[in-house]
Order: C-alpha cells, then structure tokens, then sequence
C-alpha cells in the first residue's frame, strides 16, 4: 500500500467493531426498524445518481480533449520524423 493511500484510510483505523454496533444500535432506535429499508434504498439510488453523474463527467472530458491528444500526438510524431 502507497504512504498515499494508507493515509487515505487512517482515519478509519480508530472505529472497532464494537463501536460500530453501538452506532447501528442508535442508528435502530432512532429510526425503528420499518424506516431503515427505506433509508437504504434511498441512500442506494442516491448512490447510484452519484456514479452515474461522475462516469457522465469522465465521458464528457474524455470526449472535450480527444481533440487536444489528437494535437499532442501529431506534434510528437511530427518531432520524430
């Protein structure tokens, strides 16, 4: 693992399974048991608009700057030959 990305995930390494439960616990009595299916499926469409905005984002720049590696690649073949 990169120093990058175990950096990324060290803030993580302090949460044990214990606490964990005890955060679903609360996470059970606030909400009851009926709400959370429904809070899941909510967060999971939600999740699901967020990916495909961001592969929309990626197809858009992809396609923006086809053009400009079109460019760079003649300029370096035009340097080499």
């Amino acid at each position: 693992m990169s120093d990058k990305t175990h950096a990324m995930y060290q803030p993580f390494l302090f949460i044990s399974g214990a606490e964990l439960l005890l955060v679903l616990f609360i996470f059970l009595l606030l909400f009851g048991s009926k709400k959370i299916p429904d809070f899941a499926k909510s967060l999971g469409k939600g999740l699901n608009e967020f990916k495909k905005a961001t592969d929309e984002i990626k197809r858009e720049i992809s396609e923006n700057t086809k053009d400009v590696k079109n460019e760079v690649n003649d300029v370096k073949r035009d340097m080499k030959g």
